[in-house]
């Protein structure tokens, strides 16, 4: 699976990772710990599914939640930086979305998801139009987060 590639990947090149996860749940940080010896490089996550968590713990800007909303590549590149920095880690994978069935709008539909890397130098964000169940589109997105990463790292998904 990727996770263990990625985690070999990380662990030889002396990398740490962190994530900041909102439509993905804990997703994402279960994947990556599922890894044995994932302690070498995983500094650890924070699940921020309410905005003020979003804020006050990641330091997502109150005016990026107020103007571009929560499921926005904004808050995804915000969510990011905020988890390489509180977390002290050289690269940070965030997830926001609307993993569904409900809480979709014309403008965000139902999977909508954005999924973003930081690191030293930059940060990167890929938009997502999923279109499975709930637990579809939550795996989806944390598959997606792997992909950017194994991109980053110079590694074929």
């Amino acid at each position: 699976m990727l996770e263990h590639e990625l985690g070999e990947r990380l662990r030889t090149r002396g990398l740490t990772l962190a994530v900041a996860e909102s439509c993905t749940g804990g997703l994402l940080a279960m994947r990556i710990t599922e890894v044995p010896g994932s302690s070498a490089y995983f500094r650890g996550g924070v699940v921020a599914y309410a905005n003020d968590v979003k804020e006050h713990v990641l330091g997502v800007p109150s005016d990026v939640l107020r103007r571009f909303g929560a499921v926005s590549p904004e808050c995804a590149r915000a969510m990011a930086e905020g988890a390489r920095r509180l977390l002290g880690a050289d690269l940070a994978l965030a997830t926001t979305g609307i993993a569904g069935p409900g809480g979709g709008t014309p403008d965000k539909p139902v999977g909508l998801v954005y999924v973003a890397l930081a690191t030293e130098r930059e940060v990167r964000v890929r938009e997502l139009r999923l279109v499975g169940s709930r637990q579809g589109n939550r795996w989806s997105a944390s598959e997606s987060a792997l992909a950017l990463l194994a991109e980053h790292l110079g590694m074929e998904s």
